[in-house]
C-alpha cells in the first residue's frame, strides 16, 4: 500500500519504520473491511427494498385478493430496508446525509397513515340506536344499511305493502363494540389473519362470534329493543313473530351485492329479539361473510351491521322476482323473470328447492312468455303461484324498476289475505357475456365424439369452466377444495362463496336463478348451473371437465373450444377501500423522481417516495466506494482490464487479488476471487453477437416507453452511466451491474462449508413496454429454474437464487448467470414474436446445458 495513500486516508505526517507501516495497512484493511461491509449490507437492503416493491406493483397489476394484513406487511417489508440504507450511507459518508433521516420520517408517517384501521364514523356513533320504518328512507341509508332504507323508501315514497318493524341502527352496532372493546381487538386479529388460510378463517371465525354472543347488551340498547318489540305487539297482537335481518351499511353498494353473507333469522319469539340481534351481528363475522369482504377489498370497519327487526309475514307463496333477467339481456332478450315457491321465499334464496319459473315481456302490463313449474315430486305439495298474482309482481318488479331507474332484484311475498308485501329490493347485478362473434350457431359445433356427463337444469351464470370435480356435501370439505376445480353441490346455500374465487365453475342439483348464491356467482364471473338434477352422483369421480353454463351441460376432459362466450373473470378487488388504499400507499413508495445524479436536484430534500430514498442511498454509496466522493478522498476501486480497460471497477476486501496493486487498474489475471472469475467465464464463454433483430413494433415498444416512463434511469446520461462495481474476496463476490435499461446485481459466496455457500440473481428493467419485460423475466426465470435455483418472478423482474451446495457446484451456477447475464441483454424487444422468442429460449438452454457440462477455469479447480 503506497505510503502516500496512508497518510491521505488517516491523515499521517510520516509512516516511521516496517512494524509502524504494518500496523497502519493493518488498520487500513480493517476500514476497508468494514466499509465493503456496510456497502454490502446497503446493497442487500436496496435488493430487498426493490423485491417488495415489485411484490406492491404485482398486486396492483394483479387480481389475487389481498386485505389491510397485506398492506401493513408490504410497508415493513419496504420501509425496514430502506432505513437501513439511510443508516449505512451515513455510516460510509462519515454522517454527510443525517437530512435523509428527516425525509425517511416525514415519507414514513404518510405511508403508515395509509395502513392506519380507520376509526369508527363519530356521526354515526352519535345517532339514534333504533329508528322505525316511518323514519327511515334512502337519506339514513349510513344509518340503517340498504337493506332497511330501501324498505322504508318503498313503504314511505313508493307506496307498497312493506312488513311493520323498526332498525337498530349503526350507531348501536358501535355502541355495543365500544361498550365491550371489541372493536380495535377484532380489527387487528382480522389485520394479521392469513385470511387465504380457510383453516385459520374458521377458526378466527369462531373466536370473534363466541365474543359477541358473550358480550353483555348495553342497558339502554336492550330496553329501546325490547319497548319497540311491546309496541309492535300492541299493533299486531299476541301472536307476533319477528323476522331479525341484516342490513350491513355497503350491501347492495361499493359495487357488490353480499347476496346471502350475512345471517337473517326467522320466526323469532319477541322476548328473544335481544339475543338474535347479537346472533345477526355475531353473523357478520362468519367464514362466508369474511372471506366475501376480503376477497372484494372491503375493510371490516367499513361495513358496520344494521340489523332489521319486522313482522313475519304468513305467506301463501313468495320469492324473488327479477326486472330485468339478467343472463338472458346477456343474450340480447329483454324479460322479467319469476322465482315462486310455496311459503315463504327463504327456499329460493337459500337455493334448497327448485322453484317455478315465470317469464315476462318487459312491456306494460307485461305478458306471461313462460311458466316452469317444479317437479312437486319432492317436499312441495302444490305449485306456489297463480298467473294473475304472477302478473302482479312482474308489475311491481317493473314500477320498482322505474322509480330506482335501474333494474331491481325484489323479495316478495304473498300473505294469506292475497296482498303482495315486499320485503327486499336492491340493485340487480347483470351478467356479463361476449360472445366473441361466434353467436348461438356455434351449437352445431360440438365435436362428435364429445362425452355429455350431465345436461339440464338453469344456467345461472354463462361461461365456460374447466378444471376437476370436487363434490362437497358438507362444511367440512371447503377445507379440501383445490384452486380451480369445478364445485358440485347438493344445494346452492350462500356458505359455497367462500370457494367461488378458487373455484372455475359451480354445479348444484337445486337452485334458481334468483338465489343468493347464483347472485354471487355471476358477480364473480362464474359458470353454474343449477337445480341440475342428480348432478353430485353423475359427476362424482369424473376428474378433468367441462362446465359450459351456456349450454347448461357437463362434458368429459377438456374442451376449450366449444365456448360460447369468452372467458372474462373480473378483478373482484377493482375500486375496492383496500385496493384503493394501496394505491394511495404506492404512490409514497412506488414512482421514482431523482433521474439524474449530476443534477443539482438529486438531494435528499428532493426525496418524495421510497424508491427516491433507495435510488440516492444507492447511488451516492457507489460513489463513495468507487470515486472516493463525500468521503475524505477514499478512491479503492481498480478498473478492470481484460485486453482493453473495460467499465467494470472491483474493490478487493481481501485475497480477492493475486497480488497487491498499487495502481489503479487491475488485469483480469490478477483476480484471484474464485467466484468473479468465474461469472467471467461464463460471461466470455460464447461471444455475443449483439441484440436480436427488432421488428417495428418492438422498436416503437422501446421508443414509446423510453420517451413516456420517466423512471427508466438510464435515459439521462451521467458520470456513472454504465459503470458496473465488483466487490470481491478469494471466495466471494457481488456485482452491480447496469446494461442499458437493465439492472442486474448478482452475490455469490463459495467456501468450504457448503452450509454458507449461496449465489443470487437479481434482475429488472428494461427498453419495451411492460408487457415485453415481464414475458422476458418469466423467460429467464424459467431458465435458471431448469438449472436448480429457486425463481420469483414478480411483473418485470427476477430474483432467483440457489443454497447449499458444495464449492464446485455453486461456482457452475455463478457462472451460468454470467452467460444469461450478456446474452439476454435487448431481448425484451422481441418477446411479443411467439416464433422468434422460442427459439431463442432454446439456444439458451442448450448454450446453458453446453457450458454446465464444461469443467471450471485451470484458476479456480483446486477449490473444485
Amino acid at each position: 500500500m503506497p505510503l502516500s495513500l496512508l497518510r491521505r486516508l488517516f491523515g499521517a505526517e510520516s509512516l516511521a519504520g516496517n512494524k509502524e507501516d504494518q500496523e497502519r495497512e493493518a488498520l487500513f484493511r480493517a476500514r476497508l473491511q468494514e466499509r465493503c461491509e456496510r456497502f454490502r449490507r446497503l446493497l442487500s437492503a436496496n435488493k430487498k427494498a426493490l423485491e417488495a416493491m415489485s411484490d406492491m406493483e404485482g398486486h396492483l397489476a394483479g387480481t389475487a385478493p389481498f386485505g389491510m394484513g397485506y398492506l401493513r406487511s408490504a410497508v415493513s417489508a419496504v420501509a425496514g430496508p430502506v432505513q437501513i440504507m439511510v443508516g449505512e450511507l451515513n455510516a460510509l459518508s462519515d454522517g454527510g446525509y443525517d437530512a435523509l433521516n428527516d425525509v425517511f420520517d416525514r415519507i414514513f408517517a404518510a405511508v403508515s397513515a395509509k395502513t392506519d384501521v380507520d376509526g369508527d364514523d363519530e356521526e354515526l356513533v352519535q345517532g339514534p340506536l333504533l329508528l322505525t320504518l316511518d323514519q327511515i328512507g334512502l337519506t339514513e341509508l349510513r344509518q340503517v344499511g340498504g337493506k332497511m332504507a330501501n324498505l322504508g323508501e318503498v313503504k314511505s315514497h313508493v307506496g307498497l305493502a312493506v312488513p311493520e318493524g323498526f332498525a337498530v341502527t349503526a350507531s348501536a352496532y358501535y355502541a355495543f363494540m365500544r361498550h365491550n372493546d371489541l372493536h380495535r381487538e377484532f380489527a387487528e386479529r382480522i389485520t394479521a389473519a392469513d385470511m387465504d388460510d380457510l383453516d385459520e378463517v374458521f377458526k378466527l371465525s369462531a373466536a370473534l362470534q363466541q365474543s359477541i354472543l358473550a358480550a353483555p347488551l348495553l342497558p339502554e340498547l336492550e330496553d329501546g329493543i325490547m319497548r319497540a318489540v311491546d309496541a309492535m305487539k300492541a299493533k299486531l297482537g299476541d301472536g307476533l313473530l319477528l323476522a331479525l335481518r341484516s342490513s350491513a351499511v355497503g350491501e347492495d353498494s361499493l359495487g357488490v351485492t353480499f347476496a346471502g353473507q350475512y345471517r337473517s333469522e326467522l320466526h323469532v319469539p319477541p322476548d328473544e329479539a335481544c339475543d338474535v340481534w347479537k346472533e345477526i351481528i355475531a353473523g357478520k363475522y362468519s367464514v362466508t361473510a369474511m372471506t366475501y369482504r376480503f376477497q372484494r377489498g372491503i375493510p371490516d370497519e367499513a361495513a358496520p351491521m344494521c340489523v332489521g327487526v319486522l313482522s313475519m309475514v304468513n305467506a301463501l307463496a313468495g320469492g324473488v322476482a327479477y326486472s330485468r333477467d339478467p343472463v338472458a339481456a346477456a343474450l340480447g332478450r329483454e324479460q322479467v323473470l319469476l322465482n315462486a315457491v310455496e311459503g315463504i321465499p327463504k327456499a329460493v334464496v337459500d337455493g334448497d328447492v327448485i322453484p317455478d319459473v315465470f317469464t315476462f315481456s318487459r312491456n306494460n302490463p307485461p305478458q306471461l312468455l313462460e311458466k316452469s313449474l317444479a317437479d312437486l315430486a319432492g317436499k312441495r305439495t302444490r305449485h306456489s303461484l297463480g298467473d294473475e298474482d304472477a302478473v302482479e309482481i312482474a308489475r311491481t318488479a317493473l314500477a320498482l324498476e322505474s322509480y330506482y331507474n335501474e333494474p331491481q332484484d325484489v323479495e316478495w311475498a304473498i300473505d294469506g289475505k292475497g296482498q303482495l308485501i315486499i320485503l327486499q329490493t336492491r340493485p340487480l347485478r347483470e351478467a356479463a357475456r361476449d360472445t366473441g362473434g361466434q353467436g348461438e350457431n356455434a351449437a352445431a359445433r360440438l365435436p362428435a365424439d364429445i362425452v355429455v356427463l350431465a345436461k339440464g337444469g338453469v344456467s345461472v351464470s354463462p361461461g365456460l369452466g374447466m378444471g376437476s370435480v370436487f363434490v362437497s356435501r358438507k362444511q367440512a370439505d371447503m377445507l379440501s377444495f383445490p384452486p380451480g376445480g369445478i364445485l358440485v353441490v347438493e344445494h346452492a346455500h350462500p356458505r359455497w362463496a367462500t370457494l367461488l374465487s378458487r373455484a372455475a365453475g359451480i354445479v348444484s342439483e337445486t337452485g334458481g336463478m334468483a338465489g343468493h348464491l347464483a347472485s354471487v356467482a355471476r358477480e364473480y364471473r362464474l359458470p353454474a348451473v343449477f337445480s341440475l338434477k342428480n348432478a353430485c352422483s353423475l359427476l362424482e369421480g369424473a376428474g378433468e371437465v367441462t362446465l359450459d353454463a351456456d349450454r347448461a351441460a357437463v362434458f368429459a376432459g377438456k374442451h376449450p373450444e366449444i365456448a360460447l362466450s369468452a372467458a372474462r373473470r373480473d378483478d373482484l378487488m377493482a375500486d375496492s377501500p383496500v385496493r384503493q388504499r394501496l394505491q394511495e400507499l404506492g404512490e409514497l413508495v412506488i414512482p421514482l423522481h431523482l433521474l439524474n445524479p449530476d443534477s443539482l436536484e438529486f438531494a435528499p430534500e428532493q426525496c418524495r417516495t421510497l424508491h427516491d430514498i433507495t435510488r440516492f442511498c444507492h447511488e451516492k454509496a457507489v460513489r463513495i466506494m468507487f470515486n472516493g466522493e463525500d468521503a475524505g478522498g477514499w478512491n479503492i476501486g481498480k478498473q478492470l482490464k481484460a485486453g482493453a480497460k473495460l467499465q467494470y471497477w472491483v474493490v478487493d476486501m481481501g485475497g480477492g487479488f493475486t497480488r497487491q496493486i498499487s495502481g489503479p487498474v487491475v488485469d483480469i489475471s490478477e483476480i484471484a476471487s474464485a467466484p468473479m472469475l468465474c461469472l467471467w467465464a461464463g460471461m466470455t464463454s460464447v461471444p455475443w453477437t449483439g441484440p436480436p433483430a427488432v421488428g417495428a413494433a418492438g422498436f416503437m415498444s422501446a421508443v414509446f416507453e423510453s420517451a413516456m416512463n420517466r423512471e427508466l434511469e438510464n435515459t439521462v446520461p451521467t458520470v456513472m452511466a454504465d459503470r458496473n462495481y465488483f466487490i470481491v474476496s478469494a471466495d466471494y463476490m457481488i456485482l452491480q451491474a447496469r446494461y442499458g435499461y437493465h439492472l442486474c446485481t448478482v452475490e455469490c459466496r463459495a467456501g468450504d462449508d457448503s452450509h454458507e455457500n449461496f449465489v443470487s440473481f437479481q434482475f429488472k428493467g428494461g427498453a419495451a413496454d411492460r408487457d415485453r419485460r415481464c414475458l422476458r423475466a418469466a423467460m429467464i426465470g424459467g431458465l435458471v429454474e431448469e438449472q436448480g435455483f429457486r425463481a420469483d418472478v414478480r411483473n418485470d423482474a427476477l430474483f432467483a437464487s440457489a443454497e447449499g451446495l458444495d464449492t464446485a457446484a455453486t461456482l457452475k451456477k455463478v457462472r451460468l448467470l454470467g452467460y444469461l447475464l450478456i446474452h439476454t441483454r435487448q431481448v425484451d424487444m422481441i418477446m411479443r414474436e411467439s416464433n422468434r422468442a422460442k427459439a431463442l429460449e432454446q439456444k439458451l438452454r442448450t448454450e446453458m446445458a453446453a457450458l454446465d457440462g464444461k469443467a471450471l477455469p485451470f484458476c479456480v479447480k483446486s477449490v473444485g
